[in-house]
């Protein structure tokens, strides 16, 4: 397998579903430049994981068949790692932004974040174990990382838009990203036990669903959806 067919089978899972979620943006889509530029905070959010992880890693050792250390890996060591540190991009650099004007935003931005981050991983482990582990990851780790970021967007365009809650939004947001990143991951985690894997699957599943019902939810308290449709009457 030559380099451009495996950097197209890395690149092609994250940038499909970067589209189809701005396209699902459709009464007031975000600029393109700032939707790069949030593509690149994702793939950046993988140095500030490793600088968080390598000093966890390097105090505790997570025993491989331990079930209960690979709970406390997968939930702490993996999910709350990696998904803080694309909630700070979203959070402290996006947020603000003024182009983030409706709850939907929260959805496209984190997705963004979320797909720099999925691609840059995807791009590695691609490379470094071939064609196969590239198909692979294209319907299970790709997908489920997107579904982290919807779920944590979700949240983070309520918090934007109710200041009474906005704390508590946002920590939720960044909470239940990690809970279904953590599920999923420790399924994995424990795959020694025979059929654990498909405990993954239906995370995943489930991701997705909550996913669509999201995007669902968002669109229709769009306040520009009102002007579309008064524009066309």
């Amino acid at each position: 397998m030559n380099f451009l067919s495996l950097l197209a089978i890395a690149l092609a899972p994250g940038i499909a579903i970067a589209l189809y979620v701005y396209l699902k943006d459709k009464h007031e889509r975000e600029p393109i430049s700032l939707l790069l530029m949030s593509f690149l905070y994702g793939a950046l959010s993988t140095l500030v994981t490793l600088l968080i992880s390598w000093p966890v890693h390097a105090n505790f050792v997570f025993e491989e068949g331990n079930a209960v250390d690979q709970f406390i890996n997968a939930f702490f060591g993996v999910a709350l790692v990696e998904e803080f540190s694309k909630f700070i991009f979203v959070r402290f650099i996006l947020y603000r932004n003024k182009n983030f004007n409706e709850p939907f935003d929260g959805i496209v931005y984190a997705l963004m974040v979320s797909m720099g981050f999925a691609t840059l991983e995807n791009v590695l482990y691609t490379f470094n174990y071939g064609f196969e582990t590239g198909i692979l990851r294209m319907f299970t780790a790709v997908p489920a990382h997107a579904t982290f970021g919807i779920l944590m967007g979700y949240f983070l365009g309520k918090a934007k838009f109710d200041h009474k809650n906005e704390g508590l939004l946002a920590f939720t947001a960044l909470m239940i990203a990690t809970l279904f990143h953590g599920a999923y991951d420790y399924f994995w985690f424990i795959s020694y036990i025979p059929g654990i894997w498909i405990g993954a699957i239906l995370s995943l599943v489930v991701g997705v669903w909550l996913s669509i019902k999201a995007i669902g939810l968002h669109q229709k308290i769009s306040p520009f959806s009102k002007t579309d449709n008064n524009q066309e009457n």
